[in-house]
């Protein structure tokens, strides 16, 4: 994923570099494409009862119907629940996953820049893993706000203020465990969604510029995300529907990951896996293209930098 392409991308970027460069890229990628997550959530978690936490008797149909009955019933800042959980989620996850992806591929293959598929699968397995490890808390936290529906006029009290006032209501509620609730699910979604994020944007990339398709550009980086973004829906759709309704769960409502997915299946049929899929392709779709070209981009800023400030010596 570091191939150059000329310029400031032929010298390498520091591990550093690489995951500030992600985390920063995984904001402005989660800023773009936001509403589209609030709601893929809000599809997912239709159907798991009668009434939502919080009383709503609203239906949302389709990605665009979602986001107009959201803005007409609670207002547009809606869209934006728990942006701010999200921008810590991205700081934290992206910056690891993402950013140590080539890192431990030249880790799995003893610093040789010719990695293979299955080196390339466990770096992307690592990362992942890692990221949730210590960031999971962030990830309830945005579930928690982006399922929380705001409806004045209906007297429905709102779950939680402020992204802070979360961390400490659901530590104290639910206890530190509450905070890493879902987190063998998140382990292997995001396992998941790693290798086929940038395993996929990888190839995809390498193939690209082996038959000198495009030049290592934004074109280039354009295709790979929307790529990348593609395969990655369709593999990890169902675990992103059990992980949401386990996060959004109030205590003892699942007993795990395998209870949540069989209860699913009984009530709602093998279709409830794939809820809010469309959204969740937009989503993805959007913010690989997005987090990708940006990366890339950052990456090569900090380069020409890094040469202009050498040239000055």
């Amino acid at each position: 994923m570091v191939g150059g392409g000329g310029g400031a991308a032929d010298l390498s970027p520091t591990a550093a570099v690489k995951i500030f460069s992600a985390g920063t890229a995984g904001c402005v990628a989660e800023l773009a494409t936001y509403p589209l997550d609030t709601a893929k959530v809000r599809l997912q978690i239709q159907g798991e009862s009668k009434h939502s936490l919080e009383g709503s008797r609203i239906q949302y149909r389709g990605v665009f119907g979602t986001i107009l009955t959201i803005v007409k019933t609670e207002g547009p800042r809606s869209l934006y629940n728990g942006l701010v959980a999200g921008l810590h989620r991205q700081a934290c996850f992206a910056s690891v996953r993402i950013g140590l992806y080539d890192t431990m591929k030249q880790f799995y293959t003893n610093g040789s820049e010719n990695a293979g598929i299955g080196a390339r699968l466990l770096a992307g397995c690592s990362t992942g893993a890692m990221a949730v490890a210590f960031a999971q808390p962030t990830d309830v936290v945005k579930i928690r706000f982006q399922a929380q529906v705001r409806l004045p006029a209906s007297g429905s009290v709102k779950r939680y203020n402020s992204a802070f006032d979360a961390y400490k209501t659901i530590a104290r509620d639910e206890g530190v465990r509450g905070l890493w609730k879902g987190c063998l699910t998140n382990i292997t979604r995001n396992a998941i969604v790693n290798c086929s994020e940038l395993v996929t944007y990888d190839i995809i990339k390498d193939y690209i510029l082996k038959y000198n398709v495009m030049t290592d550009n934004m074109p280039c980086h354009f295709t790979a995300g929307f790529g990348a973004g593609f395969c990655t829906t369709v593999v990890v759709s169902p675990v992103d529907v059990v992980k949401t309704r386990i996060m959004n769960s109030t205590p003892g409502k699942y007993r795990g990951a395998i209870n949540c997915a069989g209860i699913m299946l009984m009530k709602e049929g093998p279709t409830a896996f794939y809820k809010g899929f469309i959204p969740a392709f937009l989503r993805l779709g959007s913010w690989n293209i997005v987090m990708f070209m940006s990366y890339e981009q950052i990456k090569r800023a900090f380069i020409r930098f890094q040469q202009s400030r050498d040239a000055a010596v």
